[in-house]
């Protein structure tokens, strides 16, 4: 388990991160959302000890993670924004070199990295120079690189951003068979359906503060399951509903051009962001 426990950042005058407490459960995939400048960043960033906390705890099964926690560190593993690899080294030389920083022996880098790279559909191209991949194979080989440790944690910091919609699509389908290990995820994203499909619970924040938090399904369902999309005077406006039929009648006096669907999370999103993240 994940225990953040009052978690401040401040920089000089500006506090990123204010006060966040959160429990995340072992096996978990938790989404942390928030528009830019929330403090997702700086919290993942706190949580891989690249900074310290201003004020404030975070535990680890039961034990406080410092920089100097060597083993409570052994169980992260992080991914951030950028591409954080040499781009002369071909993809088994980003594995190697992962491997001989945690000491693992040779025999069993090479089987596991064989073994990743496979899973993660990159086997076939495990001589190729990194700067000679796509977007989207640069991403995967990062997970890779990630799980060589066998992390008991992965925290995810905008793993698919820049990348189009199939090589998205694909980084979930990793991701989701990556989760059903029984390895907790902590995942930034600023696609809310992304979280949608994947998170098991999201937290909304902003200003570095906790504003929602519980499972997608729950949250749609507070909001209202069924949405009402009226265009008028260049302007989008949603109306939610509890039931199909509430929805039905208000949509029979409707202008003609409004549609009828299904809530989404990134709904609760605006909802939340017209009313407490701005």
């Amino acid at each position: 388990m994940i225990e953040l426990k009052e978690l401040t950042k401040k920089f000089g005058n500006f506090t990123a991160v204010d006060g966040l407490s959160l429990e995340i459960g072992t096996g978990e995939f938790f989404g942390l959302l928030g528009p830019n400048g929330a403090g997702k960043t700086t919290t993942i960033s706190m949580m891989s000890t690249v900074l310290l906390p201003t004020s404030g705890e975070i535990y680890i099964d039961g034990m406080k993670l410092t920089r100097g926690a060597s083993e409570q560190k052994r169980k992260l593993a992080v991914i951030t924004q950028e591409y954080s690899m040499r781009q002369d080294m071909t993809m088994d030389e980003v594995m190697e070199y992962q491997g001989r920083l945690y000491n693992m022996p040779k025999k069993v880098i090479r089987e596991r990295s064989r073994e990743l790279l496979d899973f993660a559909g990159l086997g076939e191209y495990h001589r190729r120079i990194v700067r000679h991949l796509s977007g989207g194979m640069k991403r995967k080989l990062m997970i890779c690189r990630a799980l060589l440790i066998e992390p008991e944690i992965l925290l995810l910091d905008e793993p698919t951003a820049g990348m189009d919609a199939l090589s998205r699509r694909q980084m979930w389908n990793l991701l989701r068979q990556v989760s059903g290990q029984n390895m907790t995820i902590l995942l930034t994203t600023h696609y809310i359906e992304e979280a949608e499909a994947l998170c098991d619970r999201v937290a909304m924040i902003n200003k570095g503060r906790l504003q929602k938090l519980d499972s997608p399904r729950a949250l749609i369902e507070e909001l209202g399951e069924y949405t009402v999309d009226e265009t008028g005077e260049g302007n989008l406006k949603s109306t939610h509903f509890r039931t199909r039929e509430e929805a039905i009648r208000y949509l029979e006096t409707a202008p003609d051009d409004s549609v009828f669907r299904q809530t989404t999370l990134e709904d609760v999103f605006v909802d939340v962001a017209g009313r407490k993240l701005i």
